[in-house]
C-alpha cells in the first residue's frame, strides 16, 4: 500500500527533526525538504507542534518495535534480553545516521513537563522501563522495577555519551555494569 501524503510527510519530517533539531527545523526548512507546501501541511496539521508529536509518534513504533525484535533475535532468555539491550545499542551506535535519541532532544527543547510534546517523551521512557521491567520479572530477577530503572539509566547514559562521543564504546561499558546489576538482583539460595 503506498503511504499517504500525511505518512509521507511524517516520515520526511522525522528525518529533518532527528537531524537539525526540533526549534531549528522550522516550516520552510520542512517544505525544502519533504517538497510538501506549507498548505498541504497546515492542511494535515494544524501546527509545527502537532506534527512533532505525530514524529514522536511514529519514531516511538519504530523504535520499540525494532529494539524489542532484536534483542529478541540476539538472547532467548529474559535475562539475557536484558544485556542484550546493550549489544542492540552498540549497533545503533554504529550506525552512520545515529545522532542520540530523539525523545531526550524533545524534552531537553520542550522542557515544560506539561507540555504535550516532553509528555509524549517522557511516556516512551516509561513503556520502556515497563517491558524492562517485564523482562526482570519474567527473569526471575528480584526487585524487577528497581533493576529496570537501573538498567534504563545505563542505558540512557550510554545513548548520551555516545551521541557526545565522549567515550570510545558507552554501551560496552554499560553493558558491564548492566551484568553487575543484573548479578546483583538474582535470586538468594
Amino acid at each position: 500500500m503506498r503511504p499517504t501524503k500525511r505518512e509521507e510527510l511524517v516520515r520526511s519530517a522525522m528525518q529533518a527533526f532527528y537531524r537539525n533539531g526540533f526549534h531549528a527545523t522550522g516550516m520552510d526548512m520542512l517544505v525544502a525538504e519533504t517538497g510538501i507546501s506549507k498548505t498541504s501541511m497546515y492542511k494535515h496539521f494544524r501546527s509545527k507542534e502537532d506534527l512533532i508529536l505525530a514524529v514522536l509518534r511514529l519514531r516511538d513504533e519504530i523504535f520499540r518495535n525494532r529494539f524489542y525484535r532484536r534483542i529478541e533475535e540476539l538472547a532467548d532468555s529474559p535475562r539475557d534480553q536484558l544485556i542484550a539491550m546493550f549489544d542492540e545499542l552498540q549497533e545503533w551506535f554504529e550506525d552512520p545516521d545515529f545522532r542520540g535519541c530523539m525523545f531526550i532532544k524533545a524534552s531537553s527543547e520542550y522542557q515544560d513537563r506539561d507540555h504535550p510534546i516532553h509528555k509524549q517523551s517522557a511516556d516512551h521512557k516509561r513503556m520502556l522501563q515497563t517491558h524492562i521491567s517485564k523482562l526482570a520479572e519474567a527473569a526471575g530477577l528480584s526487585q524487577p522495577d528497581q533493576l529496570a530503572r537501573q538498567l534504563l539509566l545505563l542505558a540512557e547514559g550510554a545513548i548520551v555519551t555516545a551521541h557526545m562521543k565522549h567515550t570510545e564504546s558507552p554501551a560496552r561499558d554499560a553493558r558491564q555494569a548492566a551484568l553487575a546489576l543484573v548479578a546483583a538482583h538474582e535470586p538468594q539460595p
